[in-house]
């Protein structure tokens, strides 16, 4: 009976890896193939990516003394760091990443009070537009991958098109005729096909995966010594902190499935962990993590509520970590396959926006604004990146990105208009429902 039970916990883990696994692996190979990363440091970047996602999720599954939030919560690489990754990368080098995270992680970990007594900054207006903004300003990476990458000489070409539009029809027929475990997956069923369909086309290179070794311990620093520099430390800080918004209405979600109510401890542990999974990923150069959203689907569809589940994804997330022939796998994944999926991705990063914003009161004129200031400064920002070119360097790097701009410009338009009111329009517990 014990075994039965072990091998049920273990195939509802697995089933949560492969909910997440998709997201896991897009951004290393988008953050990596923008900083022109060798094949071989891409594959490591893939491992240790899973390694720490597998880490982060044991340390948000079980309530501590000052860590974890003890819900099913499966933590993955962040979409909110994407694009600033790349650009203090490409301005400061990518050691300048690293030590950015770093002092992000421990920022959290020291504020993670903090944050949890100003949770009433963050209601359904300001984690809406957040969510929104983010899945609007990652959508041009997607287009661009879609025609075949930056830099690539087919760029537009029909075969790239083909393959892009062929995975993007390919997931919605997937959304559209089936059903349950089929439909969680039809991402990553998508980019296997689509990357299978692109073998037999001749555009698929098997070299990475046969180099790989079977196996390998995470390496401390991999690309260098962590450099410390102003601007992006501020940068990523503001990345945490729009990380903290996004992962407490998981948070609230998670609380209402499991009907488990959490209180400002509970966020402050779940905060914690969440700085500790950052300050891991600069120490061995992954990724700042948060609690993904689409795990929590998956919960409310299983109705399998214990952290047991949660720790087997752990689990099998460090093993598939520490065997790089796997992440190998996902190197070779053609752009325009990358760029079918992704779009779907964030495209539905923006769908999670809307309903979030569903809950918001839009008779007073204040939240109209909000929304309509921050979604514009994010997108403007997005489209014309030279907005700011003659600010001083330090400066740029934080607003020079559409969703650290539009994020500032939502939790600052908040606190003018919403923060002197006896009462938030919507509670903030109401986020709960962001995701069922």
């Amino acid at each position: 009976m014990g075994e039965t039970r072990r091998m049920r916990v273990f195939s509802l883990g697995l089933q949560h890896v492969l909910a997440m696994y998709a997201g896991a692996i897009l951004v290393p190979l988008i953050v990596g193939r923008a900083l022109n990363l060798t094949a071989e440091q891409l594959a490591y970047l893939v491992s240790i990516d899973l390694l720490t996602c597998g880490i982060a999720t044991l340390l948000q599954a079980r309530k501590g003394k000052y860590l974890g939030i003890g819900l099913p919560a499966v933590l993955g690489s962040s979409f909110v760091a994407v694009t600033p990754m790349i650009a203090i990368g490409s301005q400061y080098g990518v050691t300048a990443i690293y030590g950015s995270i770093i002092a992000a992680g421990i920022f959290i970990v020291l504020c993670a009070v903090f944050f949890s007594k100003i949770v009433k900054l963050f209601p359904p207006v300001v984690i809406g537009t957040v969510v929104t903004i983010i899945g609007l300003a990652l959508i041009p990476t997607g287009i661009r991958n879609m025609a075949g990458g930056v830099g690539s000489k087919e760029f537009g070409s029909l075969q790239n098109l083909a393959l892009s539009f062929g995975v993007l029809i390919f997931i919605l027929l997937l959304n559209r005729f089936s059903r349950g475990f089929i439909r969680s997956l039809s991402v990553l069923i998508g980019i296997l096909a689509g990357t299978i369909a692109a073998a037999f086309m001749g555009k698929v290179n098997f070299s990475a995966v046969q180099d790989a070794s079977w196996f390998h311990l995470p390496k401390l620093f991999y690309f260098g010594v962590p450099s410390f520099e102003i601007g992006p430390i501020i940068t990523m800080i503001i990345v945490g902190t729009v990380v903290i918004i996004e992962s407490t209405g998981v948070f609230f979600a998670l609380s209402k499935i499991c009907e488990q109510p959490i209180n400002e401890k509970d966020l402050a542990r779940g905060y914690r962990a969440e700085g500790l999974a950052f300050i891991l990923g600069g120490i061995v150069n992954a990724f700042p993590y948060n609690t993904f959203a689409q795990n929590v689907g998956l919960v409310q569809l299983s109705k399998v509520k214990t952290t047991n589940v949660v720790v087997a994804a752990g689990g099998i997330l460090i093993f598939l970590g520490l065997i790089p022939k796997i992440a190998a796998f996902a190197t070779i994944i053609p752009a325009s396959v990358l760029g079918g999926a992704t779009v779907v991705m964030f495209g539905m990063v923006v769908s999670s926006g809307i309903k979030m914003l569903q809950a918001v009161d839009f008779s007073k004129q204040s939240n109209l604004l909000i929304v309509a200031c921050s979604v514009s400064l994010g997108l403007g920002v997005t489209a014309v990146p030279d907005l700011f070119a003659q600010l001083p360097q330090s400066i740029r790097i934080i607003v020079s990105d559409g969703i650290i701009t539009g994020s500032l410009a939502a939790i600052l338009l908040n606190v003018i208009f919403n923060l002197s009111s006896k009462q938030q329009d919507v509670p903030v517990q109401q986020a709960q429902e962001i995701h069922s």
